[in-house]
């Protein structure tokens, strides 16, 4: 018998391992509108800035990408992050504080992404993401198993 592969992390294209946690960040949340445009930078986008900065120092920067998105819904919610990994939980958190929340971020993202699960107790989640959960969904079905 041979063992499977864990498709998860392997891209199909030249046989290229990919990440398979992600860490969405949605770049329209807390902005300023005026006759139906945005006015400024918003405080997504200061978000994604100060976690892209963060970053670029994290450990798992390689493993747990920040990918932008133009909006999830959440609008009386902002700021709004997720974290989603193939076989995991996914979570969305809201209400999360343009200044002083990036750091909690990438912490509770390292924490995710070494439960094998995703699950996140709120005892050991950074303060602000403790009060911020806005879902948390269940995993979808992974290819091969029963």
């Amino acid at each position: 018998m041979t063992a499977a592969k864990d498709i998860s992390t392997i891209s199909t294209t030249n046989g290229v391992s990919a990440p398979s946690h992600t860490l969405f960040v949605c770049k329209t949340c807390a902005s300023v509108w005026q006759d139906g445009k945005r006015i400024g930078e918003s405080g997504g986008q200061k978000l994604l800035q100060q976690l892209q900065h963060l970053a670029q120092d994290w450990h798992l920067k390689d493993n747990f990408p920040i990918q932008e998105v133009e909006c999830m819904s959440a609008c009386d919610r902002s700021c709004v992050v997720a974290f989603a990994a193939s076989g995991k939980l996914t979570y969305l958190f809201g209400d999360l504080p343009v200044d002083g929340s990036a750091a909690a971020i990438l912490q509770c993202a390292s924490q995710y992404y070494t439960k094998p699960d995703g699950l996140l107790p709120w005892s050991e989640r950074p303060e602000p993401l403790k009060k911020g959960i806005l879902a948390r969904i269940p995993p979808t079905p992974q290819l091969g198993k029963n």
